[in-house]
């Protein structure tokens, strides 16, 4: 079964269309080294929970869009060799500063479960 990096940021929703270009040009690189998908999601119907929330995940402040996010690789061994290619990627370093705050970006990798 496919191996799946997930992603949740808070972005400023002023950023939404520097967001695309940077998650777009990204994603090319990240399908050159091994993904097979990547999917990048502007938060639309993101409820505040009671005690916790992807808000809170994220420290959303005001003015700021929760994005979800995931990548699509074949199994981890593809991910682990690919992740570590992107890592040093030109295209990568030259993006510089993110339109977001990565401090508070949460991410992991996930082995497939159910897949249907």
């Amino acid at each position: 079964m496919s191996y799946i990096d997930g992603f949740v940021a808070a972005v400023p929703s002023r950023n939404k269309e520097v967001y695309r270009g940077h998650a777009a040009r990204m994603a090319d690189v990240f399908k050159e080294y091994g993904a097979t998908r990547v999917v990048e999601c502007w938060g639309d119907d993101v409820p505040e929970g009671k005690v916790t929330d992807f808000r809170m995940a994220v420290k959303a402040e005001e003015g700021e869009v929760v994005v979800f996010a995931w990548i699509e690789w074949p199994s981890k061994a593809v991910r682990d060799e690919g992740m570590a290619k992107v890592m040093e990627d030109s295209r990568v370093k030259e993006e510089g500063e993110m339109p977001f705050d990565g401090k508070r970006m949460i991410y992991g990798g996930f082995e497939t479960l159910v897949d249907v």
